[in-house]
């Protein structure tokens, strides 16, 4: 197992590198609320169904106050939930199996899955309309950090189409999450793996193009998940509950709405984008089916996520399915909501 979750655990103490996210919702009187504080791996476009959540009101519609940080990073966001700094985390659920891994003392629980593609796109510095993959052979990719699901979900791609990650071309890791596209724009790299917004950004300036969906290519995936410690959830049974109340609301709105509809709720989180564009980015995820109908995390899900891991190098040993999901919270959003 890798030294950096080691060092995550015993670390957990220290203070998280987080910036608070915008968070607006309905009115409600403050008195009849209770506090719960997420950090999330990223603010992405991405994870729609959340956002739509907190402009919706969904959250105080279930009686909690809602504290959105951004992470900036898995590790991150499990220190801030290791620590107590943080209540519940959103990330990927392979965070929780390196720290179960590790011996933490208190395992951190997944209890609700909120993707089920990969959200980050192949972006090359020409127009591709033919591209296969068998076209990075040789090629020089800015990757993303080694253990993290961005980048063994691009090996896991490379793999199921017989190339060899580590042999048939060169994978840049060195750079920052969030950097890569300046870097790509700025001349590095010949094809880069990107989330929304950088990859239609760099579209937009004519600095790339996008040539491949991961999420389309690798398949249903369990990309981000929810999660908080056992003590939390123990202690606490009652805000989880909530909490899953209102994403299961955010779940069922972006089923029922168009692209265009969902984008104008969730555009109060992404003031930086125009709404034609963040148009165009919920569509493009919208129409890959990256959001679950429910928030369950199952079984094949959870074995399909450690074969990736496997695959990457970066497991030595399996976790049990039972000692790190429960599926009881988002079953009875399920049946409550619908």
């Amino acid at each position: 197992m890798k030294k950096r979750w080691t060092a995550v655990v015993c670390a957990a103490v220290l203070a998280v590198a987080a910036l608070p996210a915008a968070v607006s919702a309905k009115e409600k009187d403050e008195g009849e609320l209770t506090r719960v504080t997420l950090n999330e791996v990223a603010h992405s476009i991405f994870y729609a169904p959340q956002y739509v959540a907190i402009e919706e009101g969904y959250f105080r519609e279930e009686g909690l106050d809602l504290e959105l940080v951004t992470g900036f990073g898995a590790d991150k966001v499990m220190t801030a939930v290791l620590s107590g700094e943080a209540d519940i985390g959103f990330m990927g659920a392979e965070a929780s199996v390196y720290a179960f891994l590790e011996g933490a003392n208190d395992p951190v629980i997944n209890f609700a899955q909120l993707t089920q593609r990969a959200g980050n796109f192949l972006v090359a510095r020409e127009e591709m309309p033919s591209f296969t993959w068998e076209d990075l052979k040789g090629r020089k990719v800015l990757g993303g950090r080694k253990g993290g699901m961005p980048e063994m979900v691009f090996e896991y791609i490379l793999r199921e189409n017989g190339i060899d990650p580590e042999k048939d071309l060169e994978i840049d890791q060195s750079i920052d999450f969030g950097s890569t596209a300046a870097a790509f724009s700025g001349g590095q790299g010949e094809f880069s793996v990107e989330f929304e917004p950088s990859a239609t950004a760099l579209e937009q300036e004519g600095a790339g193009y996008v040539v491949a969906s991961l999420g389309v290519d690798s398949g249903y995936v369990p990309y981000t998940s929810y999660s908080a410690k056992t003590s939390y959830m123990e202690e606490h049974p009652d805000v989880i509950q909530k909490f899953t109340n209102a994403l299961q609301k955010g779940m069922d709105f972006v089923q029922e709405h168009t692209p265009g509809e969902i984008a104008e709720v969730i555009a109060p989180q992404f003031p930086e984008t125009d709404l034609e564009t963040l148009t165009t980015i919920v569509k493009r995820y919208y129409d890959q089916d990256t959001w679950k109908d429910n928030l369950v995390f199952e079984k094949e899900s959870f074995e399909l996520l450690q074969d990736i891991l496997e695959g990457a190098g970066e497991l030595k040993e399996r976790a049990a399915y039972e000692d790190l999901v429960t599926t009881e919270y988002a079953e009875n959003a399920e049946n409550a909501v619908k």
